[in-house]
């Protein structure tokens, strides 16, 4: 009986503990994010550009949890930017306001990316972390494309 009271007292103490530890999604996503740290990525909460999205653009997507993905403009080639974004939906991916050509760099994007935009200081991407590491490099080696492709 004793040794029961003890594993209870101890586990009342460690329990608190517990809550501390981060879960395995917490773990996933800490990976991901260090990731693209390590990569030149920043990353942060934005809204998804274009308030119109249709229901297909907008399907799976959890309010609250799309995250950007971004990569910093040099400031050499910063002039002048204008803002685009694009949305990726059944037929493809397609520009807002609808009428602007569409980057080559946006089809080598994983297809848990549903929207990419950019804007005088960065060029980035809106998903909800669903993919793996490899996807962070895809990412990486399309914002960059879509930054060459501005120069030219």
């Amino acid at each position: 009986m004793i040794y029961l009271l003890i594993i209870f007292i101890l586990a009342l103490a460690l329990a608190p503990l517990l809550h501390v530890v981060p879960s395995k999604y917490q773990r996933r996503v800490a990976r991901l994010r260090e990731c693209a740290a390590l990569q030149g990525l920043f990353v942060e909460f934005r809204s998804i550009p274009g308030g119109n999205l249709s229901s297909s653009e907008r399907a799976g997507h959890q309010p609250g949890k799309t995250i950007y993905y971004g990569l910093r403009i040099p400031a050499s080639v910063r002039s002048n930017r204008p803002r685009a974004a694009w949305v990726y939906g059944e037929e493809g991916w397609r520009s807002l306001p609808r009428g602007r050509a569409i980057p080559a760099a946006l089809e080598g994007l994983p297809r848990a990316v549903f929207a990419a935009s950019t804007d005088e200081g960065s060029c980035g991407v809106y998903w909800q972390e669903a993919g793996e590491e490899a996807e962070i490099k895809q990412i990486y080696r399309s914002l960059s494309g879509l930054i060459e492709e501005g120069l030219s």
